[in-house]
């Protein structure tokens, strides 16, 4: 269920700020839809696989948190990650 190294380095170089950048809000929130995405496909099919529903609701509660910290410092970068993801809020 992890990303492959290519989709994850394709997610990075969308996301970043500046050219060295992995570890900004946006590229952080970004890898987590991903896996997110993932993840709840896996649990469509396995119901009953508890363990990884409770990793999937610790990834959204952090992707949450990144957003609430992201609309905090910088409304502007929070407006185009969100648009940009596709994400409601």
């Amino acid at each position: 269920m992890a990303l492959i190294k290519e989709k994850k380095v394709q997610i990075i170089k969308s996301s970043r700020l500046h050219e060295a950048d992995t570890g900004s809000p946006e590229v952080q929130v970004a890898l987590l839809s991903e896996k997110i995405v993932k993840l709840s496909d896996h649990l469509k099919l396995h119901k009953k696989d508890n363990h990884s529903r409770r990793g999937l609701l610790q990834m959204v509660n952090k992707r949450r948190r990144l957003l609430s910290y992201l609309k905090r410092k910088d409304e502007e970068r929070y407006g185009s990650l969100v648009e940009k993801l596709e994400l409601s809020k």
